[in-house]
C-alpha cells in the first residue's frame, strides 16, 4: 500500500532524498486529514508530517520541519512525503495513515490519531 515512488530507492547515504508515497484506498479514507508516521524499534510511533486534505494545509514535527514536505495530488489520489537532507537518525519504518485527528502548536505538529494505516516501508539512511 505505501511504496517508494521509485522502486528500490528505501535507501539512501545522509544528505540524499526520497519519496514515499500513499495508497489510493487511504486516501480515500482521508476525512480531514492525512498524516505520515515514522517508528524505531522499541520506541513509540511518532507522527512526523500532517495534511489538511481539503485546503492542503501541512504541520510537521520539529524534527523534519525544513527538510520534509507532505502534499497530494487529487488527480492521481495519492499523498507524498517528499525527504530531504536526510540523516541517519531518520531511519525507520514510515507509515501512511489516514482518517487522522491531530494536535498542532502553531505549524508544528504535535500529535496524530489516525483509524486506517498503511503497512509501512523501510528507510535506512547511511552515514
Amino acid at each position: 500500500q505505501v511504496q517508494p515512488v521509485e522502486p528500490g530507492a528505501g535507501s539512501v547515504q545522509a544528505g540524499g532524498s526520497l519519496r514515499l508515497s500513499c495508497a489510493a484506498s487511504l486516501y480515500n479514507n482521508g476525512g480531514n486529514y492525512m498524516a505520515w508516521f515514522r517508528q524505531v524499534p522499541g520506541k513509540d510511533r511518532e507522527p512526523v508530517a500532517g495534511i489538511y486534505m481539503s485546503a492542503g494545509t501541512t504541520y510537521y514535527a520539529d524534527s523534519v520541519k525544513g527538510r520534509f514536505i507532505i502534499s497530494r495530488d487529487n488527480a492521481k489520489k495519492t499523498v507524498y512525503l517528499q525527504m530531504d537532507r536526510l540523516k541517519p537518525e531518520d531511519t525507520a519504518m514510515y507509515y501512511c495513515a489516514a482518517g487522522c485527528r491531530i494536535s498542532v502548536d502553531g505549524d508544528t505538529l504535535m500529535r496524530a490519531e489516525c483509524a486506517d494505516w498503511g503497512q509501512g516501508t523501510p528507510v535506512t539512511v547511511s552515514s
